[in-house]
This record gives structure tokens, C-alpha cells and sequence, in this order.
């Protein structure tokens, strides 16, 4: 068990965050949307009717589809560009796919690769992609429930202030989807920018999201 706990400590604890952190905003979001309610003297919700709401869902997937976004960008653009120096980046003559020898797929995967990764076709092509496909597949699915769940909220206070609802069409092109949808963007681009060109010059010692600490600033390690 210890082993397990070990060898798996990153992800556990990641997912003990992310459901602290989940149960945080609801709380928080619960009691937040309860006080508005008083204010506006409508009935106050249960948490329960409240975590089911288009309110929460709206506040949840509009984070999730702006991270799985970021990383599905991330992974696809660290393919073709380069950042020299940092530990981000490949070096500037390995970009693109590479070959199937440095990548160990079909007669060149070894006998502990994993089955696909000796297979041929669509299976090989599936499998070589398979990281972004789930990334991008949940990113879309994310910006769906949000526009769903958002043009729910949004007609509910529309009709609160007797105004005229719009179709899930005509919210996908309101002030109101973007303004919530870029303001996640923008705040996850800067962070990934930050964290490849900060790394170049920047260290944290025993991180292997960083270069060693003696390591030149315009080299990776392991980088001639």
C-alpha cells in the first residue's frame, strides 16, 4: 500500500485537491448565491439544488474547457514550435512528429510497448494522437455543458428582469458567452507562456518540470 501511495503521490494528491477545491466552491458558491437570493427576496436553494443548477455547472465546465483547452494547445504546439533553452521545449531540429524509430512504434516498438504502439494503421494513428484527442474531446465537451448550462442562467435572468430569452445559437454569439469564455483564455495562455520562457532562466531544484540548477540558460539538459 505504501508502494502504491508512493509511486502514484502526484495524482492522488492532485485529486485530493481538485475535490477539495470542488467541494469549496460549492459551499462557497451555495452560501454566495443564497445571500443574492435574500437580496432579490426570491426563495433560497439547497446545496443539492444547488450543485445541480445551470449555475454551477455554468461556473464549473467554464473552468474546465479553458484548462483542457490549455493543455490540449500546449501539447499540439510543443510538436511544431520550439523555445530554445527551455526545458518546455524540444531542441529546434527535432520538431514535428519524429521518426518511428525514436518514437518506438511498429517494428521498431519493443516486446514491453504497449500493444497499439505495435500495431498498424488507424490503431497506430489513434494511439500516436490519443493524448490530444481526449484533451481536445474534453475541452469540447466542457464548452458545450457551459454553453448549455449558460444559456439557461442567462435566459433565467433575462425573464427575472422581463427580457426577452435568446436560442443556445443565439447565446453562442452573445457578449455575455465570450466575456465569461476569454476570460479564462487569456489567464491560461499568459500562464503557459510564463512557465515556458520563465523556466528558460529560472530554476526550482529537484523539479522535473526544471532545468538543473548549473545547466546554461540558453541549454536544456541533456542539449549540446
Amino acid at each position: 500500500m505504501k508502494r502504491k501511495l508512493r509511486d502514484n503521490g502526484l495524482g492522488i494528491a492532485f485529486g485530493l485537491l481538485f475535490l477539495g477545491a470542488l467541494i469549496g466552491q460549492a459551499v462557497a458558491g451555495h452560501a454566495d448565491y443564497n445571500n443574492q437570493q435574500i437580496a432579490d427576496g426570491a426563495q433560497t436553494v439547497s446545496l443539492f439544488q444547488y450543485v445541480t443548477s445551470s449555475s454551477f455547472v455554468a461556473d464549473v465546465a467554464e473552468n474546465w474547457q479553458s484548462e483542457y483547452l490549455q493543455f490540449f494547445l500546449y501539447i499540439f504546439a510543443t510538436i511544431w514550435l520550439v523555445q530554445r533553452g527551455s526545458p518546455e521545449s524540444k531542441l529546434p531540429a527535432e520538431t514535428g512528429p519524429e521518426s518511428d524509430e525514436k518514437q518506438r512504434v511498429g517494428r521498431h516498438a519493443s516486446a514491453d510497448s504497449p500493444g497499439w504502439a505495435r500495431a498498424v494503421g488507424w490503431r497506430l494513428w489513434m494511439f500516436s494522437n490519443s493524448l490530444c484527442l481526449a484533451m481536445g474531446a474534453i475541452f469540447l465537451l466542457s464548452w458545450l455543458a457551459q454553453s448549455v448550462a449558460g444559456v439557461v442562467t442567462y435566459n433565467a435572468d433575462q425573464l427575472a428582469n422581463h427580457e426577452d430569452t435568446v436560442t443556445w445559437f443565439e447565446y453562442l454569439g452573445s457578449a455575455d458567452f465570450w466575456n465569461r469564455t476569454l476570460q479564462n483564455w487569456q489567464s491560461e495562455f499568459l500562464a503557459v507562456g510564463s512557465m515556458v520562457v520563465l523556466s528558460i532562466y529560472l530554476r526550482q531544484r529537484g523539479s522535473p518540470e526544471s532545468k538543473t540548477v548549473g545547466t546554461p540558460h540558453a541549454k536544456t539538459d541533456g542539449q549540446d
